[in-house]
């Protein structure tokens, strides 16, 4: 929501520098980085519900405090510490589905659950806009939390615990507490999780290496986290540009040039209503094609529009905005670029937790971390290379770089993943 308000708090802090202005929105994504790799063991250990509420109620009280900040010291470091309670639901939400959905349902569950990190960043910006035209950058952030307290609230009374160990663990001890020791025909009451080592240093220790470990030794992980760094990157790159596209080039008021998020929405939100309805149907269709046998690779079909029409985005994008013609020709390319990040991205998601079951929430760590470091660094560097090149051949860089790695990953992982599956030490 603070990216269309960066003018006004460069005003206020004396802000010259361009990438420490992009850092004011970016950082926040930083902390995504790092909040995973901590609060989804925490899941394991406390549940998923608490650790979710807390985490929540972390990002409350640094989000009301960003509303205070006096330089822009403070409001980085703020902004930061908002970040890690807000990487929350990325690192927790997965764990959620698993426990919740089989694998035949999943596909639409993980379709709409990535939908929100991404419109996220899209409707915020257009009411960003607004509140800041008739208010202060600072009511950006009390009105989110305003907002957040009360899904805060909700959530105490609402949420429930899912995840499976700790569930039988308390049905167990509940069991334990009822039985009269003496008539009691068993003596020890356990879960079939109790073989397991879910001691805290344990499951912190396994959680903070594994992933990296995955990534290292997972040729599937490192091209598919590579190509989901980019697109997040890219996602970033245009929500922390487009202010620069239609107040500079377009001379729009704050609050009409807010209102153009409404055509990355749109790209985002059709496409992944679409994808969701089909994702399980081609999903289907295609084990029963193969005889009933189930493989990840049939995630990823929707790869293919997507991973063509992101480039075609870039390019219409960049050079109707470097020829200024009518603000339409940049929505355009703007809405096909949502189309061809949620293709992606929901494609990508759905294949992994797939193609390490067991190690899912390992496996999606290790790609979203690389992502948030990808969707802090892209917006840093963007305003220098948008002015030394312009939006088109800006543009064009970034459409070149999706066909490189874009194009080729659909097929290879169709042609090669099972078999590159069957020689891992970690997928089934």
């Amino acid at each position: 929501m603070i990216a269309p308000a960066t003018g006004q708090v460069a005003s206020s802090f004396g802000i010259d520098n361009s990438v420490i202005l992009a850092l004011t929105t970016s950082i926040f994504v930083l902390a995504y980085a790092v909040g995973p790799l901590f609060l989804g063991p925490l899941s394991e250990i406390y549940g998923r519900s608490r650790v979710l509420q807390l985490a929540n109620l972390w990002y409350l009280v640094w989000n009301l405090v960003c509303g205070f900040a006096q330089s822009e010291a403070q409001l980085l470091v703020f902004r930061f510490l908002a970040g890690l309670g807000g990487s929350g639901p990325l690192s927790i939400g997965g764990g959620f589905l698993g426990d919740c959905w089989r694998p035949h349902e999943r596909g639409k569950a993980v379709a709409i659950y990535s939908l929100a990190p991404m419109m996220g960043p899209v409707m915020g910006p257009i009411t960003g806009a607004w509140i800041a035209e008739y208010s202060t950058w600072r009511w950006v952030f009390w009105s989110t939390s305003i907002v957040d307290a009360t899904i805060q609230i909700i959530g105490v009374f609402t949420l429930q615990e899912t995840y499976a160990p700790l569930l039988l663990e308390r049905k167990a001890e509940r069991i334990r507490r009822s039985m009269d020791a003496e008539k009691a025909p068993y003596k020890e009451i356990r879960t079939i999780y109790d073989d397991q080592d879910r001691s805290w240093r344990s499951i912190m220790t396994k959680s903070l290496t594994r992933p990296f470990v995955l990534f290292a030794r997972e040729p599937i992980l490192q091209l598919l986290g590579v190509y989901m760094a980019y697109l997040y990157g890219t996602l970033y790159l245009f929500l922390t540009t487009m202010p620069s596209i239609f107040q500079g080039t377009y001379h729009q008021s704050v609050g009409i040039s807010g209102l153009h998020y409404v055509a990355l929405g749109i790209g985002l939100t059709g496409a992944s209503q679409i994808n969701a309805n089909t994702m399980d149907k081609i999903y289907v269709y295609l084990k029963n094609k193969h005889g009933g046998v189930a493989k990840p690779e049939f995630r990823l079909p929707a790869m293919i529009p997507g991973s063509i029409l992101l480039p075609i985005g870039c390019l219409i994008a960049g050079w109707t905005a470097e020829a200024h013609t009518f603000w339409i020709g940049p929505d355009i390319g703007i809405a096909l670029v949502g189309i061809g990040i949620i293709l992606n991205f929901q494609c990508i998601q759905t294949y992994i937790v797939d193609c390490f079951t067991l190690h899912a929430a390992s496996a999606l760590a290790a790609v979203s971390c690389l992502r948030s470091l990808a969707g802090f660094g892209f917006p840093l560097f963007a305003p220098a290379m948008y002015n030394a090149l312009g939006f088109g051949k800006g543009d064009t860089i970034l459409a070149v770089v999706a066909i490189v790695i874009g194009c080729p990953a659909p097929w290879i992982i169709w042609h090669y993943g099972e078999r590159i599956r069957n020689s891992s030490r970690y997928a089934p």
